[in-house]
């Protein structure tokens, strides 16, 4: 825009398109100040992260296998795979080393912890053993009492149900002796009765054999040790008396033993014979527990104690003999009586009537008493 003077002398605006477009001049037309120049071109923008999360633009596969297996990324593909299989092979021999190591490592380790085993095995106690009365009521019977049954007792004995004697003596403090086995198979040279003829009382018990060990444990002898005995305190005895052979399957011997006790009782072949020359206990190895029925026989009119010593071998080659012990690990005692002979009382009952035999001795079956 250019300007024209007016009459009075005052310039005037003119428009551009009258004449030359006038140059600028980096004025405000109505300022003093400069114009801003225009902003200068943006700075090139930085380049962004590639969208596999950063790193480098050409990072790829086979960038990474590089890196892995530490070869030039500029390395040929032939010198790659060279390297590729190198390191395969040595971790494969690795891997081949160590489960040969463990293998060759298994057998010694075994034999260590089987001698371990052992030694731990071998040091336990080969067994243990207990004794107990039978329980029940046996087929026959004599219970001895150390007093004589009042007149009140004998009432109540003999008018009650013959099927309740031995539990109404049992409370009145009797102790039950057992008619021993009949041995009919023994040989002959085993007395099979006491001198008077009558059969025998004894005084039976269950020996129970327990063992922890893992290895087989093997009793196979037997001594009767430490016997004591003294007169029998029992005043009264009440019997019943089998009416037949009877016989349990165990082992009997008399106090002091016989020769070749104790013996077999079972109602099979070898009755009579040396129980441990034919037969043993074993326990352990599997087997914890083993045991017998034991017919023990006092001599006529005595009470004796004694004790127990067993011969055993085990699968270490150690064989001894070993004295059996109670559960508080003294040596175990054993307590078995007879009858005596002069009973101030002495009653009889089974398919009779009761009898009173210290006042009738020649009464059915007092003989058997």
């Amino acid at each position: 825009m250019t300007t024209t003077a007016s009459p009075d002398g005052t310039p005037e605006p003119r428009s551009d398109d009258e004449g030359a477009p006038a140059e600028p001049t980096g004025q405000h037309p109505d300022a003093d100040v400069d114009t801003p120049p225009p902003p200068a071109d943006p700075a090139p923008s930085a380049p962004q992260p590639s969208a596999n999360g950063g790193g480098r633009p050409d990072e790829s596969f086979e960038a990474l296998v590089s890196d892995v297996l530490g070869v030039d990324p500029e390395a040929s593909r032939r010198k790659k795979l060279r390297w590729l299989f190198v390191k395969a092979a040595v971790g494969l021999l690795g891997v081949l080393g160590a489960v040969l190591v463990a293998y060759l490592m298994i057998k010694p380790s075994t034999i260590r912890e089987n001698d371990t085993n052992t030694g731990i095995d071998a040091a336990k106690t080969p067994f243990t053993v207990s004794v107990r009365p039978e329980e029940g009521e046996p087929p026959t019977w004599a219970m001895v009492l150390d007093r004589e049954l009042t007149a009140d007792e004998t009432r109540k004995l003999t008018t009650g149900a013959p099927g309740s004697a031995f539990s109404y003596l049992r409370e009145l403090g009797g102790r039950p002796l057992v008619y021993a086995s009949v041995m009919e198979h023994a040989p002959e040279r085993y007395e099979r009765n006491t001198r008077d003829g009558g059969l025998e009382l004894t005084d039976a018990f269950k020996m129970t054999v327990l063992s922890t060990r893992s290895s087989a444990v093997v009793i196979d002898g037997w001594k009767t040790t430490g016997i004591t005995c003294h007169k029998s305190t029992t005043q009264t005895v009440v019997a019943m008396p089998p009416q037949g052979g009877a016989t349990y399957q165990g082992i009997r011997l008399h106090l002091p033993p016989r020769a070749e006790e104790p013996v077999l009782t079972d109602d099979a072949e070898g009755q009579g014979e040396s129980y441990f020359g034919t037969h043993y206990i074993e326990v352990g190895g599997g087997q914890p527990s083993g045991g017998l029925r034991v017919e023990a026989i006092a001599p006529r009119g005595q009470a004796c104690e004694w004790g127990i010593k067993v011969h055993y071998n085990d699968s270490y080659q150690k064989g001894e003999w070993l004295q059996l012990k109670d559960a508080k690990g003294k040596p175990l005692r054993i307590r078995t009586e007879s009858v005596p002979a002069d009973l101030r009382q002495k009653w009889v009952f089974a398919s009779v009537a009761w009898t009173p035999c210290h006042k009738n001795p020649e009464g059915p079956l007092c003989d058997l008493a």
